[in-house]
């Protein structure tokens, strides 16, 4: 079996080169037309098919190898965020927004995949699709690329992608078989009431109390309705109501979010949530609406995919470098993909004390250890032909 490992740090100087050039000029999601188009023109000079304008603004290329064979996805995200960015380096971005949750870094591994799998594309017995998505930053990407057929023509059998971490130190790499990061669940609550006098609220029916009532005992669907066994969280982002500060309001708005792992679980969480909704307006002489979104499914790795991708990690980077990551309350639409197809998420350590690389996701100061750059391309190249290998 061919380890890509010589070659991945070969190409190191060349990743910092690309990942600063994204990082210089971030895109907000489905405008990532620039980064797009860069993409496009590398994988073009790497011999790689390339389909543009798939899922809005992504980019998908295809290597065939010698030999028919199984297909494998690596999947890299593109996007940024509208945050002006603090850090005070060469690579500072040159626009009002900031790459700052790292998805340069995941476009640069995946471009480093390409240019690894190529160079031994009379050896690959398979078909790699590199999957360069738009829009994760605001679930969208994923379901644009995969409606408009990424996975298909030629349909794949497996995918891999990977996300950096600012709480693994660099040189590691999180893998962890099944639950990995939460689904994500989007809820508004409406309550309606009837207006009074601040003086004589017992000749109205107050919305905020029964707002009030609703917030308190959404608790208890964790504390007394999950198992002790499971993970669940159930947050109330905002609440709005009232006009004056003697007027009983008539309507409060609330909105929130809910985290969970297990689908069952997940499942039953609406029923709960709006029979406690009800129940509670009732009692207090009030109505109350339950609107439950269903946004992202939980990120999930493959028990199969993700021993093959052990394996893969181990070659790059050694097996001491294995880590087994801790349960991400983070969302990902990589989920997306796995619902289709089975797959690995891995988490690449990125975070390094000594410079001062220790800010999370979204963070105006967040940085990486860019020795992390050749480590991540590598582990998706591997990734790829330990699969077809298989």
């Amino acid at each position: 079996m061919i380890s890509l490992k010589e070659n991945a740090y070969k190409i190191e100087g060349k990743l910092v080169e690309i990942r600063r050039h994204l990082h210089m000029n971030p895109e907000l999601s489905f405008k990532e037309f620039k980064t797009g188009k860069y993409v496009s023109k590398y994988l073009n000079e790497l011999g790689i098919t390339v389909v543009q304008e798939i899922g809005k603004t992504g980019v998908l290329g295809i290597l065939e190898g010698v030999k028919e064979g199984k297909v494998v996805a690596l999947r890299g995200d593109m996007d940024g965020l509208p945050i002006i960015e603090r850090n005070e380096v060469p690579y500072k971005s040159k626009n009002q927004n900031m790459h700052a949750c790292g998805h340069d870094v995941h476009t640069t591994c995946l471009l480093g995949a390409a240019i690894l799998l190529s160079s031994i594309k009379d050896s690959l017995p398979g078909t790699v699709k590199f999957i360069f998505q738009p829009a994760e930053e605001i679930n969208e990407g994923a379901l644009a690329m995969i409606e408009d057929g990424v996975l298909e023509n030629p349909k794949v059998d497996a995918i891999y992608g990977l996300h950096n971490s600012p709480n693994i130190s660099v040189g590691n790499v999180g893998v962890k078989c099944g639950p990995l990061m939460s689904a994500v669940d989007t809820i508004k609550i409406k309550i309606y009431g009837e207006s009074g006098h601040g003086a004589v609220p017992h000749k109205a029916r107050d919305a905020i109390v029964a707002a009030s009532a609703v917030v308190q005992s959404l608790q208890t669907i964790v504390s007394r309705k999950i198992s002790a066994f499971e993970t669940a969280v159930v947050s109330i982002g905002t609440i709005h109501g009232g006009q004056a500060n003697n007027v009983i309001s008539d309507y409060v708005e609330m909105t929130g979010t809910v985290r969970t792992y297990n689908a069952e679980v997940r499942k039953s969480i609406p029923k709960i949530m709006g029979r406690i909704i009800k129940d509670i307006c009732s009692a207090l002489d009030t109505e109350g609406k339950l609107e439950y979104e269903f946004t992202l499914p939980a990120v999930i790795n493959d028990e199969y995919i993700t021993r093959i991708g052990k394996k893969a990690v181990a070659k790059i980077s050694g097996k001491e470098s294995i880590v087994i990551p801790d349960l991400s309350g983070g969302g990902e639409d990589f989920a997306l993909y796995q619902e289709k197809v089975p797959g690995c998420f891995y988490f690449l350590g990125v975070r390094n004390e000594s410079k001062g690389i220790v800010n999370e996701w979204h963070h105006p100061k967040f940085d990486i250890d860019e020795k992390a750059l050749p480590i991540g391309a590598g582990i998706l190249a591997q990734s790829a032909l330990e699969f077809l290998t298989d």
